[in-house]
């Protein structure tokens, strides 16, 4: 519990307190109400730092980058996730993820993560590709469709197939689908406050896990009946043990198959919808975006992991949309110890808010935040270079293990869509639904497409150029001579293990014993410079920082100091 009445250090002082509320409730109703109204006003009245009281418990939010940081930065002992994601017990299970000690928690983890590592990563884009094109079949050359209800069905699909492998995808009915959706309609604002109550959301939630457990359980005893090993995430769990030995049961198998699935669902369906409805909205940056695709495949071009990393001005598009409307508009930590910020002191028990919403809406740090700019992500202005800054995947160790599934997987269906169809939008008010933690559109939200002419893909003629003029060979000795010195700092705290940066230059990068990136050296060689930048800009985790000298610094001893 929250210690109101001990005396607060010399030197420091208590959050301010947002004015209003009711007697004994405090500011529960606006919040049950309108919780990002509520942390909106919050900020706008009290500055970075401040306080609500909700059902009886003191939470304190905090806004900018600079706060971002040092909560996301601090230590489980500290501020621990744990306490605050009790709201995902009934959902993963218990013993479960944030129902686990830290131990635990940080063995099951380990278990998630080779689904999500760079490796297994590259193997997803043919199967988005197919499940996408098969959506689309029945389509027709004209229509209309829900784009909600299309992206929640189409993702669930591609992540259970992605993640959870060709059998389980095979398995899947609609009844799949919307026993998910009721499970996702379960975790409210209204969980934080009591995640077991009557109520119906939280009815059908119940139902929907009990029903996944038999669902799951029936394909697992299949397997094992029939003697059949699959590759894919399902199999590494069945064969997957603690540090004691013991396997995992079926109903923790389901837990973990729904972490998985959270973590790279809810933020794909949503950030997709999202995008073409924004799109719709802004037709001049649409068509940038489909000249950009056209440019890139064509109508049938193969599109791959690597192309898929290609197009950039299609990826500025999806991170203002997840800029607009971050999934997750709230992240909790609960204080374990006392905790200080600059001269604020919060009391063990103390709940720490960030909101990636109202954040987002800092005019500080994102210019006309309110506006679709996808440009303020590209150069000279690079407003989301800051990872505390754009928050939309959370920061920090326990930041969402599926932000490069959710962003690859995006541009996947993007990619596959605006070359086969135009799209208009029916519905003119479509609004962000607040109802569950995630950020969805209102529904029912229409879209009308209409197939497009083949295209062909649009490339640059080659170019003859006169032997005077053409670029001359380098020796290679001039090149390391005329090349910027390079150092590599590693943030090891914030890395995950994804292996991004083994994949683009294992000469320099490893995994080491504890699962985490290591250097095998901090200045590399001329030639892996390329490299080593690609896997700084495609780490998940910003965990790669680069210092660069002019090549001249040498000759003056150490350039970097």
């Amino acid at each position: 519990m929250l210690r109101r009445n001990d005396p607060i250090p010399a030197g420091l002082r208590a959050p301010p307190l947002l004015p209003g509320g009711y007697p004994l409730v405090g500011h529960t109703v606006e919040f049950v109400r309108n919780t990002i109204g509520l942390l909106e006003r919050a900020r706008r009245e009290l500055g970075e730092v401040a306080a609500v009281d909700v059902a009886g418990r003191r939470m304190v939010a905090f806004f900018g980058p600079e706060a971002h940081e040092a909560i996301f930065r601090a230590k489980d002992a500290v501020l621990d996730p744990r306490e605050a994601y009790q709201i995902m017990t009934p959902v993963f299970g218990e013993g479960l993820v944030y129902d686990a000690p830290h131990d635990i928690m940080a063995e099951q983890f380990k278990m998630l993560l080779p689904a999500l590592k760079d490796g297994r990563m590259r193997t997803y884009g043919e199967t988005i590709l197919d499940e996408v094109s098969q959506s689309i079949e029945g389509w027709g050359d004209a229509g209309e469709l829900d784009v909600v209800d299309y992206c929640r069905v189409l993702t669930n699909y591609t992540s259970s197939h992605c993640l959870l492998g060709s059998e389980f995808r095979s398995g899947m009915t609609e009844e799949f689908a919307r026993i998910y959706h009721d499970l996702e309609q379960g975790v409210t604002p209204l969980a934080y406050i009591d995640a077991h109550l009557p109520i119906p959301s939280f009815r059908k939630r119940d139902k929907a896990r009990t029903r996944l457990v038999e669902l799951i359980g029936g394909i697992i005893e299949a397997r094992l009946a029939s003697g059949r090993e699959g590759e894919d995430f399902l199999q590494t769990l069945m064969e997957a043990r603690y540090k004691s030995g013991r396997p995992l049961t079926h109903d923790e198998i389901t837990g973990m198959l729904l972490a998985a699935m959270f973590a790279g669902h809810h933020t794909s369906s949503v950030a997709t919808a999202w995008t073409l409805i924004e799109l719709c909205r802004h037709p001049d940056y649409l068509r940038r975006v489909i000249e950009e695709l056209d440019g890139t495949y064509g109508e049938d071009g193969t599109t791959s992991y690597q192309t898929l990393r290609s197009i950039p001005i299609t990826e500025n598009a999806v991170k203002e949309a997840l800029r607009l409307y971050p999934p997750l508009f709230m992240l909790i930590r609960v204080a374990v110890k006392d905790f200080v910020y600059k001269d604020y002191h919060l009391p063990a028990g103390s709940w720490l808010v960030i909101s990636p919403t109202v954040s987002h809406r800092m005019s500080e740090h994102f210019a006309h935040p309110l506006a679709f700019d996808p440009d303020r992500f590209a150069p000279p202005r690079s407003e989301g270079d800051d990872p505390w800054a754009f928050i939309a995947f959370g920061g920090g160790r326990h930041k969402c293990m599926g932000n490069a599934f959710a962003l690859l997987q995006v541009k996947a269906i993007l990619a596959t869509l605006l070359r086969r169809y135009e799209f208009e939008l029916v519905t003119e008010d479509v609004r962000p639904n607040f109802h569950g933690l995630v950020i969805g559109p209102s529904e029912p939200c229409k879209l009308r497409y209409r197939r497009r002419a083949i295209v062909e893909a649009r490339r640059a003629p080659a170019v003859s150029v006169p032997e005077a003029l053409a670029p001359q060979a380098v020796p290679p000795q001039t090149v390391a001579a005329q090349a910027p010195l390079l150092r590599i700092t590693l943030d090891r705290d914030l890395c995950q293990g994804h292996a991004v940066c083994i994949e683009e230059a294992p000469e320099v990068f490893t995994l080491a014993d504890d699962g985490k990136v290591a250097l095998l050296t901090d200045t590399p060689a001329p030639e892996h410079h390329a490299a080593v930048r690609e896997a700084a800009r495609y780490c998940p985790q910003k965990t790669i920082l680069l210092h660069e000298a002019p090549a001249a610094a040498q000759a003056s001893g150490c350039p970097f100091h």
